[in-house]
Formats: structure tokens, sequence, C-alpha cells
């Protein structure tokens, strides 16, 4: 029975250098036909498997590149084609540029719970070097029109160790950030991702990693958000009581999930597969009442087994040493002796040290 569904809408008016998911302006795309195709799909799939769905999380792309009438109709379809009514989160990601106090009434009715406004920046320097489409003072803005709009959850995703982004600017990003007194807050480090112009600046020399800097960034948005009783919950993940995102722990803790639009993942037990990143040709395939699955592998037990060691680490949970089965001892004893985990409770878990290492102490705990 799956319980969690993600939509993806790849559209969006300007192509972030740093962003990997498939998305890309929408052009001579026929927007109407486009949300109807997603409708469809959901038809489709609840008809092909159980749906008992907890949460549902539309990302992208940029869902609120709808304009407020397709956002809508894509909404009411989905209401139509699905059963929502056991929702806890319903989730959307939204650019500060797209949001007007119209579309945002919109999705409250609609009943939107959640709302990650993608601000990554408070300083205008920072913002243009990550080709942001939006000033600090226009996210503000729009932060605002959300909260008055009433939505019961909202965070505010942010990124640090951007080229040329001095700690001043990040250290102000903190405290602009905590002034709005968001329910969540997301701080990314910035990964420099394949197919990406980011990726090209760093492989050219342009770019450098600095792992010292990435640390200096890390703790200091942990120290500062701790002390303002924000929940540590994931690595990159804080949330005020009672705002964790439920849709995104469904994923750290192995969930099945649906994937609906072009791009999207699916997983279901160890069966994973992927839409065609091709709008015109899922949209085609749609039309022709054919699922738009274009790349599906089956994990062996032993992928399953790194990924989930990997992304439950990074959770505050922790790994538990069931899922660790028979790590050696020395190697726990050493990572423990290196104060990079604690054992508690029958899990293992990063200390603070480890936060910064903890794709390396996967590695280890993996063999």
């Amino acid at each position: 029975m799956i319980e969690h569904l993600y939509v993806h809408i790849p559209f969006c008016h300007r192509i972030c250098p740093y962003c990997a998911f498939y998305k890309h302006q929408h052009g001579n795309t026929d927007l109407v036909a486009f949300v109807d195709a997603v409708i469809e799909e959901a038809r489709m799939q609840r008809q092909r498997m159980p749906l008992a769905l907890k949460t549902v999380y539309f990302g992208g792309g940029t869902p609120t590149a709808l304009s407020e009438t397709h956002l809508e109709r894509l909404l009411a379809g989905l209401r139509d084609a699905l059963d929502l009514e056991g929702l806890d989160e319903f989730v959307m990601e939204a650019n500060p540029m797209t949001v007007t106090p119209g579309k945002a009434t919109m999705m409250q009715r609609q009943g939107i719970s959640r709302v990650s406004l993608g601000v990554q920046a408070w300083d205008d320097a920072t913002l243009k070097t990550l080709g942001r489409d939006h000033s600090a003072s226009e996210a503000e803005a729009t932060f605002l029109t959300l909260r008055e709009a009433g939505f019961k959850s909202l965070n505010i995703d942010l990124m640090f160790s951007v080229p040329g982004q001095p700690i001043e600017a990040w250290k102000h990003t903190i405290e602009r950030t905590l002034a709005l007194k968001p329910d969540h807050v997301s701080a990314y480090n910035l990964n420099y991702e394949e197919d990406t112009a980011f990726f090209e600046k760093l492989a050219r020399g342009e770019y450098r990693e600095n792992p010292e800097r990435d640390a200096e960034y890390f703790f200091h948005a942990l120290d500062t958000l701790e002390g303002a009783g924000f929940e540590h919950y994931e690595i990159s993940n804080y949330a005020t009581p009672g705002h964790q995102s439920q849709h995104n722990a469904a994923y750290w803790l192995g969930k099945d999930y649906l994937g609906l639009g072009p791009g999207a993942f699916s997983t279901q037990g160890l069966n994973r597969w992927r839409n065609m990143p091709d709008t015109g040709r899922y949209m085609l395939a749609i039309k022709e009442a054919i699922l738009p699955q274009q790349e599906a592998e089956l994990l062996t037990p032993a992928e399953h087994h790194i990924e989930r060691v990997a992304l439950e680490l990074r959770t505050a949970r922790g790994v538990s040493m069931d899922r660790l089965g028979d790590v050696p001892q020395r190697t726990l004893q050493t990572l423990c002796e290196e104060s990079l985990v604690t054992i508690e409770d029958g899990f293992v878990k990063l200390t603070r040290s480890g936060k910064t290492l903890a794709d390396s102490v996967a590695g280890e705990l993996i063999g």
C-alpha cells in the first residue's frame, strides 16, 4: 500500500546553474494538456496499485510557475482522481516570484498545508551567483503573503558554501530567516551536480570545494537554529515542534512512494522506475493511454542496504543496529573513539562532528 505521492512540475521561468533536476521553461507547452495528462496519469496509477495516501508533495522545477488557473485545475483534478481525504501533509514548493496573494489563497483553499519557499539566500550578491530570479526583498514579501494566507506550516530553503558567499552573508541569512519566524528551515550545503553549469565551472577550476568552509557554515546554522528552538532532525533540516517534514521523512526511512509527472521517480519495494524526462513525450504517452515509464531497475539487497544505511544515518534517530547487521565491532568502536558516532538504545547516531562526515561514516558502516 503506497502512502506517499510526489508530483513533478518541470517548468521554471529561469534555469538555475546548480540544479540537476529535470526542468525547462514551458515554451510552447500546452499547459492545459499538461495538467490534464498529470491528472490522467494519477487515474491510471490508481487502477494498477493500491494507494492510501498520507502525504503529497509538489516539486520541480517550480510548481507555482503554473498560473493560478492551471494550478487550481491540477489540484482540483487530483482530488477527483485520487482519495486525498486521509492526508496528513500536502506540500507545495514555491518560488518567490511565482506566488501572488490570489494564488496563495487558492492553494490554501485547495488543501495545501505546507509551503516550502525557495529563498536560498538573503543577500542579493549570492542570489545573483545562484541565478535566482528574485531579490531578497521580494522573497520576504512572498513569505509574508504566504503567512497571511494561513498555511499551517512554512519552510524556508537556504543554501550555503555558494561560490563567493562570505561567512558574514551566511550569518545574515540565518538571522533574517529567524526574524521571519518560519516553522521549518532547510539548509543545504551546495553540491556540484553533473550536467549543471556549476559542475562545469568546478571541472574548469573556476570553483573549488572546501570541506573546512562547509563545516564552518554548517556549524553556524546548527548552533544558531538549535539555539532558537529548532530541532535538528536531519542533517539539512530543522523544525519547530510539530513541523517536521513527513513526506521527506518517508524517503529517509525507505517508504514506498509514487511519482507523477515527467522525470518523476517511484519506488515500490526493491523496484524503482522513472517517468520519461521529456514533457512532450510524457504527454503523448498519456494521450495514448501508455504509462510513461522509461527507466526501471530492480535493486539488489546489497544496493538497498547501502541506501538505507546512508539515508537513515542522516536522521536524528540514526540507523538501527539491526539494520547494520554484522558490521564489525571494531569499526563501531573506532567510530565511537573518534567521536563520530554514539550508540544509544540500539541506534548508531552521528555526533556533532560526525554530521559533517556523514558520507564517510556511512561508508565505514557499510564496509
